[in-house]
């Protein structure tokens, strides 16, 4: 997989939330035009949008997607038992390390931190707009 498009209200707000898990932002550009009404259904398509890449560089890469125009549809903060896509997840060399640092960005978890049959520590952290990352350590 390259990599997963999330569309968000405030992409600096979601950078920053997605940099304090220890992404790195690989660049941010404008796009649109005829060939992006095209390929994604919607008339008059302009965004901004940013590639964050996983620690270390390899892996699945996260867009992030701000509408400029037309205006972004739908319900932020949906629970996780929601329809759709309901969060991604990494894998961290040191779970508890990350959750401190996204802590110190002001992000908390959804709820603890658990150990999950001696295989992985997983953390559900929470962002801005409801945006969710689960971050798994393997043990």
């Amino acid at each position: 997989m390259d990599h997963v498009g999330v569309t968000v209200q405030d992409l600096d707000r979601a950078i920053a939330f997605f940099e304090a898990l220890g992404l790195e932002t690989e660049g941010r550009s404008e796009v649109g035009g005829p060939w992006a009404d095209r390929v994604n259904g919607l008339d008059g398509t302009r965004v901004d949008m940013a590639m964050m890449r996983p620690p270390g560089g390899n892996g699945t890469k996260l867009e992030l997607t701000r509408f400029v125009s037309p205006e972004p549809v739908g319900e932020m903060g949906r629970p996780v038992n929601s329809f759709g896509f309901s969060h991604i997840c990494y894998e961290v060399d040191d779970v508890e390390a990350v959750v401190a640092k996204a802590r110190e960005a002001g992000y908390g978890l959804v709820r603890e931190l658990v150990n999950y049959e001696n295989v992985y520590r997983l953390a559900y952290i929470s962002g801005p707009e409801g945006l969710l990352v689960e971050v798994a350590q393997a043990l």
